[in-house]
C-alpha cells in the first residue's frame, strides 16, 4: 500500500472516557520523566509545580522511576529555608535505543542512550539503496553496536527507531537507480522483515519528520513550543510542531514540504524538491564533470565547490524563504529551522541568505518567524530514529498541554 493513499478515516476514541489506575500512573510517570527531561533536572517541588501533582504523587512516582533506574538523584541544594531540594535528573543508563537512517545514498545506525548521547555509530554509503542490503547492514551493524553490552544493559534497549523516506521507488529517476531494482521496495515490508531478526520493539517514521522530532527533543525544541522544521537532504523535507510535539497528521506526510508547488525561474510551476535540494547541486556538478560523491559520502567534504555551491545556497535560499512564507500563512509559527545534510558553515550560510530574501518577500499581514539554525547537525535524521523508541517508551506525548510556569 502507498503510503500517500488515502487511508480511511478512523472513529476518534470517545474524549469522555475515564483512565483506570494503571493508565493514569503511566500518563503520571510520562509527565514527571518529560519535564525531567526537557528542563535537565528538577527537584520534587518543581516537579509538582509544573505538573499540577501534588507533591505526595510526585514523591511516590520519583521514587519508583528512581527505583526503576530511570531517575538519578543529584546533590542537595541549600535554600533558604526549609530541608535542601534534590534535584533529579534522567539516568543515562536508565535506557538505550538503535536508531536506523535509511538515505538515497547512505544509510546510518546510531546507539544512543537515556540522553540522546551518541554511543557509536555505523555508516554504509552506496548509488542507491536496496532493501536485502540495508538489512543485512542493520542486522550485522546493530549486532556490532552491542556486542560489548551486558545481559542488563540488552534489556534497556527499549526498540530500534527507523527512518526512512516513504515510497523510495518514486524517486529512481532523480537519484539515476534502475527502476526494476528500486522497485524492490514496493512490497518489502521492513519492519516485519527487521523484526524477524530482533526482538525488540519496531518504530518506522517518514526521515525528515524524524530529523524534526530530533530538533524537539536535543534541539530548539527544549525553549519553542511551535516551529517549521526543514531538512536538506538528497531531497528537501521537514516536519511540524505545535505545543511542544511533532504533528505528522493524518498518513504521516504532514510537513513533508517536498512536493509543495515552487515557481522556477521561468515562471514554471515546479516543487520545492526541485530547488532546495542536495540532489540539483549534484546534478549540476555531474554535469561540470566535477566529482560529486563528496556530497553524500561525507558531510564534511565540502570544501572547493566554488561558485557552484554558491549559486545553489542562493537558489535554495530563495524558495525555502518563500515555502517559510507559505507555511506561516497557515500557521502562526514562533520559528522557522533549518538543517540538513551538510556541514555546519553551508547551514549558516544558506539561514542568512533566507533572512535576506524574506526582507524582500511581502509579508503583510504576518508576523515573521525567527529563522534559526537547527542544533542536531547533519545526524538529525538517524538521532530522530533512535527518539523513537524512548519517545514511545517513557515520555509524553505533549500535545496534552503541560502546565507550565509562566
Amino acid at each position: 500500500m502507498s503510503f500517500v493513499e488515502q487511508q480511511p478515516i478512523q472513529k476518534a476514541a470517545d474524549p469522555s472516557g475515564g483512565a483506570n489506575q494503571v493508565r493514569v500512573r503511566a500518563y503520571n510517570e510520562r509527565l514527571v520523566l518529560s519535564l525531567v527531561r526537557r528542563h535537565g533536572s528538577l527537584p520534587k517541588s518543581e516537579i509538582a509545580k509544573r505538573s499540577g501533582l501534588t507533591p505526595q504523587t510526585v514523591s511516590v512516582i520519583m521514587r519508583s522511576l528512581e527505583k526503576d533506574g530511570l531517575l538519578l538523584k543529584g546533590t542537595p541544594q541549600k535554600g533558604k529555608v526549609g530541608q535542601p531540594s534534590v534535584p533529579m535528573s534522567l539516568k543515562p543508563d536508565g535506557a538505550y535505543s538503535v536508531g536506523l537512517k535509511i538515505g538515497r545514498r547512505s544509510a546510518d545506525l546510531v546507539l544512543v542512550d537515556f540522553l540522546g548521547r551518541e554511543l557509536g555509530k555505523l555508516t554504509s554509503t552506496y548509488q542507491y539503496p536496496l532493501p536485502q542490503d540495508i538489512l543485512k547492514f542493520a542486522d550485522a551493524g546493530i549486532k556490532q553496536l552491542c556486542q560489548h553490552f551486558s545481559s542488563k544493559q540488552r534489556s534497556r534497549i527499549s526498540g530500534i527507531g527507523v527512518s526512512m523516506p516513504f515510497e523510495l521507488w518514486n524517486w529512481a529517476e532523480k537519484i539515476n537507480a534502475p527502476q526494476n531494482e528500486m522497485d524492490a521496495w514496493r512490497n518489502f515490508d521492513f519492519k516485519v522483515e527487521l523484526s524477524s531478526l530482533f526482538s525488540y520493539p519496531i518504530f518506522i517514521q517518514n526521515d525528515a519528520t524524524a530529523a524534526c522530532g530530533a530538533e524537539l527533543v536535543f534541539g530548539h525544541g527544549l525553549e519553542l513550543s511551535d516551529f517549521v522544521y526543514f531538512f536538506i537532504g538528497t531531497f528537501v523535507g521537514g516536519g511540524i510542531v505545535l505545543n511542544h510535539s511533532v504533528y505528522s497528521g493524518r498518513t504521516g506526510n504532514a510537513g513533508v514540504f517536498g512536493p509543495m508547488p515552487a515557481i522556477d525561474e521561468n515562471g514554471k510551476i515546479t516543487t520545492l524538491i526541485d530547488h532546495a535540494s542536495i540532489f540539483t547541486l549534484e546534478k549540476k556538478l555531474q554535469s561540470e564533470g566535477i566529482d560529486r560523491s563528496p556530497l553524500w559520502h561525507s558531510a564534511k567534504a565540502w570544501d572547493g565547490l566554488g561558485i557552484f555551491l554558491d549559486d545553489w545556497i542562493e537558489n535554495t535560499a530563495r524558495h525555502l524563504a518563500r515555502a517559510i512564507v507559505a507555511s506561516c500563512a497557515v500557521i502562526d509559527f514562533e520559528a522557522a529551522i533549518i538543517d540538513g545534510a551538510f556541514p555546519s558553515q553551508i547551514r549558516h550560510r544558506i539561514v542568512e541568505a533566507i533572512k535576506i530574501e524574506l526582507e524582500s518577500l511581502d509579508t503583510r499581514g504576518l508576523n515573521s518567524p525567527n529563522v534559526l539554525e537547527g542544533i542536531v547537525g547533519h545526524n538529525a535524521r538517524v538521532i530522530g530514529g533512535a527518539c523513537q523508541p524512548l519517545l514511545s517508551k517513557f515520555l509524553l506525548n505533549q500535545n496534552v498541554l503541560f502546565k507550565e510556569m509562566t
